[in-house]
C-alpha cells in the first residue's frame, strides 16, 4: 500500500463544502469520484479539514492509502482531466507511512480578502466581502494582536461543533493592503495549530466591528476572556475565506 499527499486548490462557490454530503455536490465527492475512475480503487480521500459551503483552498492538503502503481505525475494528470475546472490538483506526493492529513497536521494558514468603499469590484464579488463603509486597519491591526498566543477561543466557536477543548494557539495574524485601484482590498491572514468552526470567519466578523469605529481594539482581548460567543461580532461570508496552507 502506498500513502499519498495531495495538495489541492479549489473554488468553493459550486459547493456544499469539502465533505461528502446527501443530495449536495462536494469537492471531496469529485475528487473520490475522479480516483476510482483512474484507479478503479473506492478510497475514502481525508483533507486536513472540512472546508465549509462557499469556502475556497489555496493549499488544501489531501490524505488516501491506495495500490495504484500510477505514478504520481500521471495521478495529477489524470485527476486533473476528470474534474471541473473549479478544482485543481498542484501535486500528488509519497508521503510517510500512516500519513493522515488531520492527525498529522501542525499549523494551518487561513487567508480572509475585504474590499471597502462604496462600489464593489463587480470582477471579484464571489472571492471577497464587500463592506461598503470604511475601515481603520491600524485599529483592527492593534485588535488582531490580541488573538496570538494561546486562549480559550470559546467566543468565537459557532454553534453545532462543540470540540472536546476550545484552546487554540494562534501564532500570527496581520492585514495587508493589496494594490487594486480603483477598489481598496485587505487580507486578513492568521496562523494557528488548529480552528474552532467558524472560528476565523467569525474573528473577522469582530474585527470589522472594530474597525468601524463600534468598538476599542481591546474590545477582542475582553470578547476572549469572557467566551461568550454572542458578544462577538457577526460571521463573516464564507466566500471570502480562503486555506492557504498547512504544515507538517
Amino acid at each position: 500500500m502506498r500513502y499519498l499527499k495531495l495538495t489541492v486548490a479549489y473554488r468553493g462557490t459550486n459547493y456544499c463544502g469539502w465533505q461528502v454530503q446527501a443530495n449536495q455536490l462536494s469537492v471531496q465527492q469529485v475528487l473520490e469520484t475522479a480516483f476510482t475512475k483512474i484507479t478503479g480503487e473506492k478510497n475514502r480521500l481525508t483533507a486536513s479539514g472540512r472546508t465549509d459551503a462557499g469556502v475556497h483552498a489555496i493549499g488544501q492538503v489531501v490524505s488516501v492509502v491506495t495500490a495504484t502503481k500510477i505514478p504520481n505525475r500521471n495521478l495529477v494528470k489524470g485527476l486533473n482531466a476528470n474534474i471541473p475546472r473549479d478544482i485543481s490538483v498542484l501535486s500528488v506526493e509519497d508521503a510517510p507511512e500512516r500519513f493522515h492529513a488531520i492527525r498529522d497536521a501542525k499549523r494551518k494558514r487561513y487567508r480572509y480578502r475585504l474590499q471597502t468603499g462604496p462600489v464593489a469590484d463587480p470582477l471579484d464579488q464571489e472571492l471577497i466581502w464587500h463592506v461598503s463603509y470604511p475601515l481603520d486597519v491600524p485599529a483592527m491591526t492593534l485588535a488582531a494582536g490580541e488573538l496570538v498566543g494561546e486562549h480559550d477561543f470559546a467566543c468565537f466557536q459557532a454553534a453545532g461543533a462543540d470540540r472536546k477543548s476550545t484552546i487554540r494557539t494562534i501564532y500570527d495574524c496581520q492585514f495587508s493592503e493589496c494594490e487594486s485601484t480603483p477598489f481598496r482590498k485587505l487580507h486578513f491572514e492568521i496562523e494557528g495549530n488548529g480552528f474552532l468552526y467558524n472560528m476565523v470567519r467569525n474573528i473577522v466578523g469582530s474585527l470589522v466591528e472594530v474597525g468601524r469605529g463600534k468598538q476599542a481594539p481591546n474590545w477582542i482581548a475582553e470578547l476572549i476572556r469572557s467566551k461568550d460567543r454572542k458578544r462577538a461580532g457577526q460571521t463573516a461570508p464564507a466566500k471570502g475565506l480562503f486555506l492557504v496552507s498547512v504544515d507538517y
